[in-house]
């Protein structure tokens, strides 16, 4: 994800008192995926990082033959200093169908900095085959050193 990467993804607002979103909403609109999304995003500028939003391009062929380029979204790229992590953020990671949407933009990204995929759940935090890091929401915001 490089310079006109940056520019052509999309754009996001979020809140940085999730209460006054609700009032401002008339507490309408209670998608828990959005709410942690806007949580995740308040907690990474807290922690000093620079927070981006990322597109992945991925290039399908079709039964057919056809060529088919798809956007995959990554919701965080944070930045600090020499640090940068690839986050995601999943309410659920149960089902294998599910895990391998949230982690299609982060295995496509070719660098070797940290990739992450927040759950709502409390999980033991554990990585798979290559190497993102999975961790429960609560894991994340009490321990910030847990990324590092």
């Amino acid at each position: 994800m490089k310079g006109k990467k940056y520019i052509q993804t999309p754009v996001k607002y979020y809140y940085t008192d999730v209460g006054l979103r609700n009032a401002k909403l008339g507490f309408r609109q209670q998608e828990e995926t959005h709410i942690m999304e806007n949580i995740l995003c308040c907690d990474l500028i807290r922690r000093g990082f620079d927070v981006d939003v990322g597109v992945v391009d991925q290039n399908i062929k079709t039964e057919e033959g056809t060529k088919i380029r798809k956007q995959l979204e990554v919701d965080f790229i944070v930045n600090r200093g020499y640090q940068r992590y690839y986050i995601q953020s999943a309410l659920s990671i149960a089902e294998p169908e599910k895990r391998m949407r949230e982690i299609a933009s982060l295995i496509r990204i070719p660098d070797s900095f940290g990739k992450i995929v927040v759950v709502r759940d409390f999980i033991k935090p554990w990585r798979d085959e290559h190497g993102i890091l999975y961790l429960g929401i609560e894991q994340f915001l009490l321990d910030e050193k847990i990324i590092l």
